[in-house]
C-alpha cells in the first residue's frame, strides 16, 4: 500500500512539475514576444558615429585583453629564459598596442 502510495506521489509530482514549466514556458515567450516601440535618432549621421563608437570600443576591449596577454608572456619568457618566447611576448604587446590605439592611429592617419 505504501508503495502504491508512493508512486502515485511521484506521478503526481511528475504532473505538477509538467504543468508548472508549461506554464512558465509559455510566460517566458509571451514576455519575449512583446511589441515595443523604438524610436530612431534625428540625424543619421548620429546613429553611424554611435555604431563607430561602439565597434571601436570592441576593437579597444580585444586589444587590452592582447595586451594584457603579451605582458604575461613576456613575463614567462623572462622566468624560462626562452628568447623565442620572449619574442613572441613582445609582438603580442605591440601588437595589443597598436589594436588598442587604431582609433587614435586612424585619426591621426586621416586627420580628423
Amino acid at each position: 500500500m505504501k508503495e502504491k502510495n508512493k508512486i502515485m506521489n511521484k506521478t503526481k509530482k511528475n504532473k505538477i512539475l509538467k504543468r508548472t514549466s508549461l506554464v512558465l514556458g509559455a510566460v517566458f515567450a509571451l514576455t519575449i514576444t512583446q511589441v515595443s516601440t523604438v524610436f530612431g535618432a534625428d540625424d543619421p549621421l548620429t546613429v553611424i558615429n554611435n555604431l563607430s563608437t561602439f565597434i571601436f570600443g570592441i576593437i579597444r576591449a580585444i586589444g587590452m585583453i592582447l595586451l594584457g596577454w603579451g605582458i604575461v608572456q613576456v613575463g614567462l619568457a623572462l622566468k624560462s629564459h626562452d628568447a623565442s618566447q620572449r619574442a613572441n611576448g613582445f609582438l603580442t604587446l605591440a601588437g595589443g598596442v597598436i589594436i588598442t590605439f587604431a582609433k587614435e592611429i586612424l585619426d591621426l592617419i586621416t586627420g580628423g
